[in-house]
């Protein structure tokens, strides 16, 4: 379990204040300025020994996304966007680190953007997260009264702008190149790559963007020293994490964990456990919506990470933690999130536009079970054929909780499709 002294963000549960005085009070903002001096190869030598991999799903490191931007300038600016456009179900960590420890992630923004040289950095803000832009706001106000932002920023020598951007709502703006084209005032469409955001991103400019997460740990790494982060968490999945727990759990919360905490650990120590015992708990989604679900026997084993989740064929992802007991319709709960994604998708790729409504209605027959029983088989070859054939993750998003429907839940649906015919033909 991870000691309260090696918790990044001290402030989650909104305690202290989250005003710049509370932030040093817990170590913040202590000699930004220096760190920078150390130039920006160390900067970004210590963040790849660290061992840090993007929080916002794909778990890509970080270190290593930082080092593809250009060394030198061809005239072009350089961009830092942070992707807080926290919309994925089951998804609210980010939204905790904004409301109440705001400064860990202005001031990441600051040491990030040096490192990729940029004098400007941008924060996109989920359409919904209306106290979450006043309190950020009012933290980037308060930097830059103190001299911590703006010209010679924390006394650095470097020249630094932070902007607050608030979108309006839309799931595929999540998605970082859609999330580029909104910026830029149009409508939030992901482009083809490459070229990739570090080649040509915001305004056609060299551009890194990084989750609200994993750009807010960065201060502390820096400080701390790569080993200390990395002795976190099995090799290749170092570090603390903020894990979201909602569901059927007795305390559902957000909290700072070890990376590979085993998932029996984190219900039982921060949840109070699975609410009605341990043998009442039937599936759990380990990673916020878009991630395959695990049945019972294998979540309780389960160690919570990228790679022993991807081996058991779901994901980390966001590492919103969505547990659901006997109680379940668990095709119901797959039929509500293939709802979703065909809400949100953009329509811009063919496969997901047509495929998202497509799985939905096949899913709304088999909540009723009115289909037939080969069309379980149909469903799964369309998930096929929408995953891996779109330019963004959404046809994958919503191609995978149905997979891990019929994966693990097969013996379910075709009871009711069975129990459905039976009655059918008692009823005549």
């Amino acid at each position: 379990m991870l000691k309260d002294e090696d918790r990044i963000f001290t402030n989650i549960y909104g305690m202290d204040e989250r005003t710049l005085a509370g932030a040093r009070r817990h170590g913040h903002w202590d000699g930004t300025g220096n760190i920078i001096k150390k130039g920006r190869d160390w900067i970004i030598d210590e963040m790849k020994a660290s061992g840090l991999r993007g929080r916002g799903g794909a778990g890509f490191p970080t270190g290593l996304k930082w080092s593809f931007m250009p060394k030198e300038s061809d005239g072009r600016p350089h961009y830092l966007v942070v992707n807080a456009d926290e919309s994925e179900p089951g998804t609210c960590k980010d939204r905790e680190i904004m409301r109440h420890d705001p400064h860990t992630l202005i001031e990441g923004c600051l040491i990030a953007a040096f490192a990729m040289q940029a004098h400007v950095s941008y924060i996109y803000l989920r359409g919904e997260y209306i106290r979450e832009r006043e309190a950020l706001q009012a933290a980037i106000d308060e930097a830059y009264d103190a001299g911590l932002l703006g010209k010679n920023a924390a006394g650095s020598g470097w020249d630094f702008d932070l902007y607050l951007h608030h979108g309006a709502g839309a799931y595929i703006c999540g998605e970082e190149t859609a999330l580029l084209e909104s910026l830029e005032g149009r409508k939030g469409m992901p482009r083809m790559k490459p070229p990739f955001p570090a080649g040509a991103g915001l305004y056609g400019c060299p551009t890194t963007v990084n989750n609200v997460e994993s750009i807010a740990v960065v201060p502390t790494i820096l400080r701390r020293g790569a080993s200390w982060f990395s002795g976190f968490g099995r090799p290749n999945n170092a570090g603390t994490k903020l894990f979201a727990i909602s569901g059927h759990v007795n305390n559902p919360c957000v909290v700072e964990e070890a990376m590979s905490i085993s998932f029996e650990e984190l219900i039982d120590k921060h949840c109070g456990g699975i609410r009605g015992g341990w043998d009442n708990l039937k599936a759990v989604i380990p990673g916020g919506s878009s991630v395959p679900l695990l049945p019972a026997d294998i979540a309780k084993e389960a160690i919570m990470d990228f790679d022993w989740l991807r081996e058991q064929r779901s994901g980390l992802g966001t590492a919103a933690v969505i547990v659901m007991d006997q109680s379940t319709d668990v095709i119901k709960a797959i039929w509500r999130l293939s709802k979703f994604y065909k809400h949100e998708s953009c329509g811009q790729c063919t496969p997901c536009r047509e495929g998202t409504g497509w799985m939905m209605r096949v899913m709304d027959r088999l909540v009723k079970g009115e289909a037939q029983p080969e069309e379980i088989d149909m469903l799964l070859d369309v998930t096929k054929q929408v995953e891996g054939h779109t330019i963004c993750a959404l046809g994958d998003a919503a191609a995978w909780p149905i997979q891990g429907l019929i994966r693990h839940f097969r013996d379910e649906i075709e009871d009711r499709i069975k129990h459905k015919r039976v009655s059918a033909v008692a009823a005549e």
